[in-house]
């Protein structure tokens, strides 16, 4: 993909030429109709959207050689015990759609941003600056940090200004991300490259066990799939989405895979995936493209009980997943999309070879993961969550939260502990997304969860007309003037209104 930027972390030109990778499916389709595996028909909510024409078809753009691209991993400065990182939120311009040259923005970049990592234990600061034309904000998804540093809408910053948020990081190793999260305009600002992975490290027995050189046995995936039309225009509301002339492009770390199949030269057996749909919507399956197994050793929240060798991985929109591979050959990854919201991609690409090339033998991988302890319901307190719309209007408990003042307010005291049932009464796709703490599912639709359902979340699918069962405990933090958020991160949702405050209080 070709980069060019309107300040910092300029990137060098790639090359425009799409390389000879022999492929397995490729062909998309362009789904019409309303969106979401629903457990009930869409009916006659969908009806108008049947008739949408299949969109033009895109040229892959791919990196220099035809090789992953890993993205940079940004350094923090250490030198009064602080580790301080700094940001730019920038627009640019850079290659979606192969030879056609789209309007984007990024953190120190044209496009997506660069990889934090922090320490549990660090303190860490983090100047970041706006250099859009808009208000802006730094989410930081998943991260347990306080509510008046967590990035939600109450800490928009405006065009000009830096934003320094400063805390401990609590969290124990996981994948997180950060992303933009203002009022109204989280789907603008992401879907056009305003987002970024945040790696979590700790000192246990697992994580020494595990891959963990970034870039070489620890490999970011970052995955879009976006709304692009012929001019290179990204889509990101419904009006855009409706539009003549889409294509649905694919893209893992900024390069166009939809006919290009991307290369990582493995020099290590063992190799650590981390998997995150940044999505505005659309779903994607992963899976290998032999039919062989995937060992998964992480949820959003952190590691696995054990190790879980299984054939897919499911990612809802804002979800992320780990998994490592012992390669002794070449494999091959698929990603499978489906459309998440009233328009989006279809169909299987294979998206990333991994070629073998690593002559060590790695050590079993420990036999317990983690110590997750399953939560006891009987004394937590109930609450229900209904997932709703009027028309393209999406409502919390029956409340649009388009501004601060309209959504609806759950209050909490630190200490709780509590078990939510997230209703959805709409036959739509929607993603659940709580801020501040982890939470265990506790049933889906009616089923207790199993493998590897059983780890730690903060964001999971809710089918149309189906309904999860979460719990989750309060602990460290409360504020009487900042709230966190709960909310459906299919960003479009969000920003037509499905998204509710939370104020943690002092008990």
């Amino acid at each position: 993909m070709t980069h060019t930027t309107d300040g910092l972390g300029a990137k060098p030109e790639h090359s425009k030429e799409s390389r000879g990778h022999k492929k397995g499916l490729h062909r998309r389709k362009f789904l019409g109709g309303m969106a979401g595996v629903g457990l009930g028909a869409v009916g006659a909510a969908g009806a108008a959207f049947s008739l949408l024409t299949e969109g033009t078809r895109s040229k892959a753009a791919a990196a220099t050689d035809g090789t992953l691209t890993i993205p940079d991993l940004l350094e923090g400065t250490t030198p009064d015990g602080t580790t301080t990182f700094t940001l730019a939120a920038q627009t640019g311009t850079a290659e979606v759609l192969s030879g056609v040259t789209s309007s984007t923005a990024g953190y120190n970049q044209s496009f997506l941003g660069p990889t934090l990592k922090w320490t549990k234990g660090d303190t860490v600061l983090l100047n970041i600056t706006n250099s859009l034309t808009e208000d802006t904000t730094v989410h930081f998804h998943g991260a347990h940090v306080p509510p008046k540093m967590d990035g939600g809408p109450q800490n928009a910053f405006s065009a000009g200004t830096t934003w320094s948020p400063t805390f401990t990081v609590l969290d124990e190793a996981k994948t997180l991300w950060y992303h933009p999260h203002a009022l109204g305009t989280t789907a603008k600002q992401a879907t056009h490259g305003l987002a970024g992975m945040i790696i979590v490290e700790d000192d246990s027995d697992t994580s020494a066990a595990l891959p963990g050189d970034y870039g070489v046995d620890d490999i970011p995936l970052v995955f879009q799939c976006l709304a692009v039309d012929s001019a290179g225009d990204i889509k990101y509301d419904q009006t855009g989405y409706l539009s003549s002339g889409l294509s649905f492009p694919l893209l893992v770390n900024g390069e166009n895979v939809d006919a290009t199949t991307l290369a990582f030269a493995a020099t290590k057996t063992r190799n650590r995936f981390r998997a995150l749909n940044a999505s505005p919507s659309d779903i994607i399956t992963l899976q290998r493209s032999d039919g062989g197994t995937l060992t998964q050793i992480a949820t959003d929240q952190g590691y696995l009980t054990e190790a879980a060798e299984v054939t897919t991985i499911r990612l809802v929109a804002g979800a992320r997943a780990e998994f490592v591979m012992d390669v002794s050959e070449d494999v091959t990854l698929q990603a499978v999309i489906t459309t998440g919201w009233i328009r989006g991609g279809s169909g299987t690409y294979d998206f990333l070879t991994v070629t073998a090339g690593g002559t060590d033998t790695p050590d079993d991988l420990p036999s317990t993961l983690n110590t997750i302890e399953r939560y006891d319901t009987s004394d937590f307190t109930a609450r229900t969550i209904t997932l709703s719309n009027t028309g393209a209007t999406m409502k919390i408990n029956g409340s649009a939260g388009l501004t601060m003042a309209g959504m609806t307010m759950i209050s909490t005291t630190l200490g709780a502990k509590e078990i939510w049932t997230i209703t959805n009464a709409s036959q739509l796709e929607h993603s659940f997304h709580l801020h501040d703490v982890p939470y265990q599912l506790v049933s889906i639709n009616g089923e207790k969860p199993t493998g590897v359902d059983l780890g730690w979340f903060d964001t999971f699918e809710v089918v149309g007309g189906g309904q999860i069962v979460i719990a989750m405990e309060f602990t460290d933090f409360a504020d009487d003037t900042y709230m966190y958020m709960l909310h459906c991160h299919l960003l479009q949702h969000e920003d037509e209104g499905m998204m509710a405050s939370l104020m943690v209080t002092e008990s």
